[in-house]
């Protein structure tokens, strides 16, 4: 009942307050996408073990931005590290920390998420965080791994309002359960096909058949083309989209950085594979992955029988390796997740007026008839 009232809310005249209140998550508003179903949540914390933390700054008109924290497990991270993959589909951007995650195949910190000229003190706080955890008394080197997007339209970016203590809280606050999806964290300032974006969230949970494993994901949207939604051309019906006429300034440019967990036991290497699949749920929205576009995907597993514990790192250990011919349903649920988390960060986020503009958020009264329209 309380997602049928959201969307008579958001097709009444009720005020704009009350429509951004009760904006739904896609599948809430009736778009399933794909043929798996999504675990409990539908969120990247449907993956034992995984802990998301957000901080909000507090919002002006020329200061909208923020953190997120994703954690593979409430554990030291350091000393219990996580096999990983990483892939630069794009690579028009900075994420730090990230050529040693492809040589080494494993993190050893939070993965960060903020604005473009935020990552420094993202990093920071990840430093600084690890050092104090029991334990890490004699690390004298940290790994920070941090990604961004540029929030520069509605964020006044050459402010660098984040501060280290902010990711840092961000870090802190990571716990289980719902993630907030929208303008919120990272998210806070980020625009995607022309409409306010942000965070998003979505998962996968295989049937036993297929081995039973969940994949979830979590995105930064804020990128360009031509939306689509469940092969409609939602962009196109809009008359919103990249390249319509050559004398407009839009451009397709932006980033999207796409985080993926599973509990699956994979290698570094099929992390990397899985990684790579992503980007087919980032084509599906209708991407054009143009040239100024920072592209990125970072997969981890948080099964304990690939972590990498100091005992595994000290000796020749023996590990569980899901074969390359059970990989086929994981790359279906990263595909399927990704492209639904990217629609939830644009189902959920509300109209920001920025440091430099406005970014609506997207009419969902006009996108979902649409949509039945094309069934």
């Amino acid at each position: 009942m309380r997602h049928a009232i959201a969307l008579l809310l958001l097709l009444s005249g009720a005020p704009l307050a009350a429509k951004e209140a009760a904006r739904p998550r896609a599948r809430e508003a009736g778009v399933s996408v794909g043929i798996l179903s999504p675990g409990p949540l539908n969120a990247i914390t449907d993956v034992a073990g995984v802990r998301v933390g957000q901080v909000t700054l507090p919002r002006t008109h020329d200061v909208n931005t923020g953190v997120t924290a994703i954690l593979p497990h409430g554990g030291n991270l350091f000393q219990d590290k996580a096999p990983a993959g990483f892939v630069a589909y794009n690579a028009f951007g900075k994420f730090m920390g990230s050529t040693q995650v492809a040589e080494l195949g494993e993190i050893e910190t939070p993965i960060l998420l903020t604005n473009t000229l935020s990552v420094a003190e993202a990093a920071a706080a990840s430093v600084e965080w690890t050092l104090a955890q029991p334990g890490n008394e004699e690390v004298r080197s940290v790994n920070a791994v941090v990604g961004e997007t540029n929030d520069g339209m509605l964020n006044d970016i050459r402010g660098r309002h984040v501060a280290i203590a902010d990711a840092r809280r961000a870090i802190e606050s990571a716990k289980p359960g719902p993630v907030e999806e929208g303008a919120v964290g990272a998210g806070t300032g980020t625009v995607a096909f022309g409409f306010k974006a942000g965070i998003g969230t979505s998962s996968r949970k295989l049937p036993s058949s297929l081995g039973g494993w969940t994949v979830g994901v979590l995105v930064q949207a804020n990128y360009g083309g031509v939306l689509t939604i469940s092969g409609v051309p939602v962009g196109v019906k809009l008359g919103q989209y990249d390249y319509r006429q050559q004398v407009e300034e839009k451009k397709a440019d932006g980033s999207v950085v796409i985080v993926i967990a599973t509990d699956a036991p994979l290698s570094d290497r099929n992390l990397r594979r899985v990684a790579e699949r992503a980007f087919g749920g980032i084509a599906r929205t209708g991407s054009s992955f143009s040239n100024g576009s920072g592209d990125y995907a970072i997969a981890f597993s948080t099964n304990p029988t690939v972590r990498r514990t100091a005992a595994k790192r000290n000796a020749v250990a023996a590990v569980e390796d899901l074969p390359n011919d059970r990989m086929s349903p994981l790359f279906q649920a990263t595909i399927e997740a990704t492209e639904e988390a990217v629609l939830n960060a644009l189902f959920k986020a509300q109209t920001v007026e920025g440091h430099r503009g406005t970014a609506q958020a997207l009419p969902l009264d006009k996108v979902l008839p649409m949509l039945k329209a094309g069934d």
